[in-house]
């Protein structure tokens, strides 16, 4: 590539001049190519470690004058080629010009001038967004795809200079960070090391420090653990290798592949060396982190962040902290975790002002917003840029009808009459609307105040109203008002300011009537159902009356739900929670239902009406608790194994006998998936999720310790998990909550409760105490790194036991051993995932993965995917002809005919070619030349045969179409009625994943694969003459790199001839009908030959089986008798074609591009000298008469001629040399493990090759 003239000033210090005139000279770096001796190692191993361009570009050309000491370089080349492009261009078009210059400066400057403009013309045409990154990053990622072999497609994202630890020895190189994979590359004094890991096969990262890897960062793969040290920043590096591997799993998760942000804004002052990838990746992390810590919603972007001070009228102070911006939010964090949290929404702000600045409030900047509360932030550094953003999204903030108009009109309508209530819901699922906590009067929003849900299914079934009198009920009140004047003092609604002093009122239990509403605020549910008006209507809308499996399990599970409590006790509270249920499965289709939904989205209910509950449980299952809900439960398994890892740190005594027992994954599962609903008394269990709504993950796991710890003396006198599971079961069930004004409801463990004493009475709220006092140090920080940490060991450990389940299933199929299946799975999986981020479809390939389908059908490989794998896995190499091979092998494995094979069908087809005896590995060959694996383009009759193949079978005759067709249809018949059974599946097929027969159809699928359907030799139809010269073809070319080259040839040669004359003999015994069809009399077509049609009838088929081994038996004699047969034969063949079938016997060329009309590029051999040499691929077989052009169209194939699997596999038998061929073993792991080795071909030579080296 052209360089803008840079100055040199030694130009021979580590260059060796190649080429020179008087302006230029072309420089080949010292070290690369052949020779360079000692000083070559070390150039090459100062560039590695200094990362200098002359990696990627070991060739220049530079610019000098004869007086001058300075030289300029002016063009730089990776290969010799291309730097000898610009050599001869420079030649060519300057040499004579500068020739004429006196001046030398005016030469320098006309060459310089000269080289920017070449430099400007060529950017002219490049995309404008290549210039994203700067210069430096894009060589580097040159280099990365010149060492690594990696394509366009993959992008690097960082790069960084460190040392990887191979032993005890440090190897000082380069760790590149791309997107799908993390690589390194040294050379040291000829030493080179090339790693390459894919993030989908990281089972651990983590960063620690020992005595011999001081703060290294250990990478963890199935097979092998690298240490990589001394980075310039560890944090940041380790920060994203992390975010990599967790695209990665996600991939794996949920097939969600990476897509980068197009729309991030370019930074304002240009950064040195980061890509737009890494930027991207940063972004992406903030955003996270802001959400999480704000519960926000998952399209909230950060915009922006700036440090600043509140000022607090509760306590009159300054609090210190950060000032978040995005899109439709202002949000406040103080330095001191708990001193101050603010969210205020930009569709509450009414004004954003710049106050005068004073002693008290420097630079101060004032929020006013609709419920009359206005918000002091000081001490901002870049106020008016603020300001400026603030007023720019609020301009494109959606002015939305205030919502408590709306809801007002459904409250006066709900409150004519009380008794009218409950049969609302039953017209409509959102008659019922919440009401203000300070009286039944219509919300109003804008007023400062939030819907408070009070209309939950438990205001409606009350029962028991004395509980409300007595001291329950004078306890709960004091709550209500301690509650009010916290409102009163810290706000009420979004804008609220959540201080210490908020924590302590929700860990004494919120009010039953302020409970919805806080569990509204606290999880940010609020904020999504105010922002998606509506929404939840028209989901219960489009779902109303449509049934499929989530629908199904949905309504087994309805009664199930808390069938204890009265508000689940008629068809009020269950038609409530179907329908929220089932608006959710339409929403979010990746998770749909599943068990412990039930169990939650009823306690919501009873606090909160319909949509509040939905958009309650949308918040639980999508960002509270991820990937809890869906299929594998991977959320629920990666917060047990956080809590494993926590009792190992606070719990150590204890921890070892848990492990012992098994206990910990089978207790926290219950535990976390239904937040203790489902193990505790209802009154306990509410004042659980009150807390888990203010806190998150953290509070379910520090009560889980308090548990264990309550419970440590009994625990370790157990002998086993039964024991165990019954003192927890027993613990549970007596956690009491005495304030509850509620009345007691029936709890399921009571059961539990065994022996004479009564049972110890364990008061809910001193255990939350205990457990803050106890594990209040727990950091949602903390837990969300070990959340990664545990989620790279689950997902890994889920791939393993899916692997495991689709070995065990085709195993009894199969002929591979256990480990070789693995292997070939493995790289199966590789080949997959590989076409998700470099195949030319990727999103095709990602939306192939089906997570609800069984393992065995999760992965699935197209054509081009499985020729990649035959090419490099077969044991039948056939050169050219080899991807030919495959794409018959993928038809013929293709049942189903979706154009996707599954591991299954592709281990089939392996073992098919390494397993068995010499008749199995000849029966798969055979296949391989029949329909449907031989393709109709494939062979001379493609008119006919592509109707064939298709349900509307007509038997037109065209001019054109052989007699061999008409043969192949009418012997066929038995395949075209399975094809038509195929057809007739097809909509019940399409049906699939719409219906809840799924799991049926997948039963029955496999019930029909377990029946042994035992294939005999007998139920292999004949060969036509084409499809066997195409056999031939295929013999020819898998010997053609064989040892024993010459003798395969002879014995295929002898085979061949044999089993034509074989065919020729078997016409004899072939009764033909000359019966005409209706159709063809009715369509009289040109040749009169083609008319006719010949099936050939079960009898005379029977009679013609019966006497061919007798044939078979004959022509053997008479051939070991005759060496002269050639002769006879060609008369044969005469005498044949004298009888009216005389058509001359033709091999079509593959090749489509020939002349149609024209034989005179084809070679000529007569049957009877057939050599296996002479069919090649524009090789035609003719007989005696019949070579004009013409006869090609119209009877040119034998169609009578035919051969069956009987003959071909004793004709093979005679020959040793074949025997041995197919006979010999071929170790498919030694296959593989070169595949592995050949999977990432670098895409060319290493910069120091070692042969180099030597030197």
């Amino acid at each position: 590539m052209w360089l803008g003239p840079e100055e040199v000033l030694l130009a021979g210090a580590l260059w060796v001049t190649e080429r020179a005139n008087p302006f230029f000279l072309l420089q080949r770096r010292r070290g690369h190519g052949k020779g360079g001796g000692l000083t070559g190692l070390l150039v090459g191993t100062l560039d590695v470690v200094l990362d200098s361009s002359a990696r990627v570009a070991p060739y220049r050309i530079l610019h000098q004058t004869q007086d001058s000491q300075v030289y300029w370089a002016v063009a730089c080349g990776s290969s010799r080629k291309e730097i000898t492009k610009h050599w001869e261009w420079l030649e060519n078009n300057l040499l004579q010009t500068l020739s004429i210059f006196d001046n030398e400066e005016d030469i320098t400057t006309f060459v310089k001038g000269k080289i920017h403009g070449i430099i400007a013309e060529e950017n002219k045409n490049e995309q404008p967004q290549s210039e994203e990154d700067p210069g430096k990053f894009k060589e580097a990622e040159l280099k990365m795809r010149k060492q690594f072999g990696m394509p366009e497609v993959e992008k690097l994202v960082n790069y960084y200079s460190c040392s990887y630890w191979k032993g005890r020895v440090p190897r000082q190189g380069w760790l590149y960070l791309t997107v799908n994979h993390l690589c390194f590359y040294s050379f040291l004094l000829g030493k080179e090391v090339t790693l390459v890991i894919q993030w989908v096969d990281v089972t651990q990262l983590e960063k620690n420090a020992t005595l011999l890897f001081p703060e290294c960062i250990k990478v963890n793969t199935r097979d092998s653990e690298l240490y990589f040290s001394m980075f310039l920043n560890i944090n940041e590096t380790f920060k994203l290798m992390e975010q990599l591997a967790n695209i990665a799993m996600r991939q794996l998760l949920d097939n969600e592949s990476f897509l980068q942000d197009k729309s991030l804004p370019k930074p304002r002052k240009p950064l040195k060396n980061i890509s737009a990838l890494k930027r991207d990746l940063d972004a992406r992390a903030k955003n996270e982190c802001y959400r999480a810590t704000f519960r926000l919603p998952k399209d909230e972007c950060l915009d922006g962040h700036t440090d600043c001070t509140l000022w607090t009228p509760f306590n009159k102070t300054h609090i210190p902290g950060q000032m978040f911006v995005s899109n439709n939010y202002i949000c406040f964090a103080s330095r001191a975790e708990e001193a101050c949290h603010l969210i205020i929404p930009l569709r509450e702000v009414t004004i954003v002002e710049k106050a005068d600045s004073s002693s008290v409030l420097p630079s101060p900047l004032s929020i006013s917003t609709k419920s009359k509360m206005t918000f002091f932030f000081a001490n901002l550094k870049d106020r008016d840029f603020l300001v400026q953003r603030i007023s720019d999204f609020l301009q494109r903030t959606p002015s939305k009808k205030p919502c408590g108009t709306d809801r007002e009109w459904k409250w006066n309508l709900a409150d004519a009459s009380c008794e009218e209530v409950p049969e609302l819901p039953s017209s409509s699922p959102l008659a019922i609307s919440p009401m203000s906590a300070l009286g039944h009067r219509p919300v109003n929003f804008c007023a400062g105040e939030v819907p408070t849900a009070s209309q939950g299914l438990l205001k409606l079934f009350r029962r028991n109203s004395e509980e409300l009198s007595g001291p329950k009920g004078a306890k709960e009140k004091m709550k209500e008002e301690s509650w009010n004047i916290h409102f009163f003092e810290y706000g009420r609604g979004m804008c609220m300011y959540r201080t210490a002093k908020t924590r302590e009122l929700v860990q004494k239990g919120i009010p039953e009537n302020l409970r919805g509403e806080l569990w509204l605020l606290f999880s940010g549910a609020w904020n999504e159902m105010v922002t998606h008006p509506g929404y939840y209507a028209d989901l219960v809308e489009k779902s109303m009356g449509k049934y499929n499996l989530a629908t199904e399990e949905i309504e087994r599970d309805l009664h199930r739900s808390m069938p204890e409590h009265p508000a689940f006790q008629n068809e009020l509270g269950i038609a409530a929670l179907r329908r929220v249920l089932t608006a959710y499965a339409f929403r979010n289709p990746t998770i749909g239902y599943c068990q412990a939904m039930n169990i939650v989205t009823s306690v919501l209910l009873l606090y909160c009406n319909e949509e509040e509950a939905f958009w309650l449980l949308v918040a639980l299952c999508e960002r509270m608790l991820p990937d809890y809900y869906n299929t594998r439960v991977v959320g629920a398994l990666v917060d047990q194994g956080i809590f494993e890892e926590l009792t190992r740190e606070y719990l150590p005594q204890l921890s070892e006998k848990m492990q012992d027992l098994g206990v910990i994954s089978t207790i926290s599962l219950s535990w976390f998936l239904t937040l203790f609903l489902s193990v505790m008394p209802f009154e306990s269990a509410v004042v659980i999720v009150d807390c888990f709504f203010y806190e998150g993950i953290k509070f379910i796991l520090q009560v889980s310790l308090a548990i264990l710890d309550a419970n440590m003396e009994k625990l370790l006198k157990c002998c086993d998990e039964g024991e165990a599971m019954t003192i927890l079961g027993r613990y549970l069930d007596n956690v009491v909550n005495r304030q509850s004004v509620s009345p007691p409801i029936p709890h399921l463990h009571a059961l539990l409760t065994s022996g004479d004493d009564p049972p110890l009475e364990i008061d809910i709220f001193e255990l939350i105490k205990t457990s803050y006092e106890k594990y209040s140090n727990l950091k949602a920080d903390d837990i969300e790194q070990m959340r990664f940490k545990q989620r790279l060991k689950v997902i890994q450990s889920l791939e393993d036991t899916a692997k495991k389940s689709v070995v065990r299933a085709v195993s009894g199929d199969i002929s591979f051993s256990i480990e070789e299946l693995e292997e070939l799975y493995v790289v199966f999986k590789a080949k997959y995932l590989m076409s998700c981020y470099w195949g030319n479809n990727r999103a095709a390939a990602a939306a192939r993965r089906d997570q609800s389908l069984p393992y065995l059908e999760q992965y699935r490989i197209d054509m081009e995917q499985f020729r990649d794998l035959f090419i490099s896995l077969t044991p039948w190499a056939c050169g050219a002809h080899t991807p030919v091979l495959a794409g018959r092998m993928f038809r013929l494995l293709d049942e189903n005919r979706d154009s996707l094979i599954n591991f299954k069908e592709f281990v089939t087809g392996m073992s098919g070619m390494y397993h068995g005896d010499l008749t199995e590995k000849l029966k798969v060959l055979y296949k391989l030349h029949l329909p449907p694996a031989l393709n109709p383009e494939e062979t001379e009759s493609a008119l006919e045969a592509t109707s064939y193949f298709t349900e509307d079978v007509t038997t037109e005759v065209s001019p054109f179409v052989s007699e061999l067709d008409i043969c192949l249809h009418c012997e066929s018949q038995e395949t075209q009625e399975d094809k038509g059974r195929r057809n007739e599946n097809g909509p019940e097929k399409e049906e699939k994943g719409t219906s809840p027969q799924d799991y049926r159809y997948y039963l029955r699928m496999w019930a029909k694969e377990k029946e042994s359907k035992k294939e005999t030799i007998k139920d292999l139809p004949k060969m036509s003459q084409e499809q066997f010269i195409e056999l031939c073809k295929t013999l020819y070319n898998m010997f053609s790199e064989d040892p024993v080259e010459q003798e395969l040839y002879h014995a295929i040669a002898t085979v061949a001839s044999l089993l034509l004359r074989i065919g020729e003999v078997g016409k004899k015994f072939s009764n033909r009908p000359t019966r005409k069809s209706e159709d063809c009399k009715a369509n009289n077509t040109q040749d009169p030959v083609s008319e006719e049609e010949s099936p050939t009838s079960e009898q005379s088929q029977n009679s013609a089986v019966e006497q061919q081994p007798q044939a078979d038996h004959e022509e053997k004699a008479s051939i070991d008798a005759q060496p002269e047969k050639t002769q006879q034969e060609n008369q044969t063949l005469g005498d044949v074609s004298g009888e009216g079938q005389g058509s001359p016997l033709q091999l079509l060329s593959d090749d489509e591009t020939k002349d149609d009309m024209s034989m005179s590029s084809y070679s000529m051999v007569s049957t009877g000298s057939l050599q296996c040499e002479d069919i090649a691929d524009d090789t035609v077989l003719v007989g005696c008469e019949g070579s004009s052009a013409a006869a090609r169209y119209g009877s040119t194939i034998d169609t009578d001629w035919s051969i069956s699997f009987e003959q071909i596999l004793a004709s093979m038998l005679t020959e040793t040399a074949l025997v041995n061929y197919f006979e010999k073993k071929v170790n498919i792991l030694q296959k593989i493990k070169d595949q592995k080795k050949v999977e990432r071909q670098f895409s060319s030579s290493s910069d120091y090759e070692l042969s180099s080296v030597s030197g």
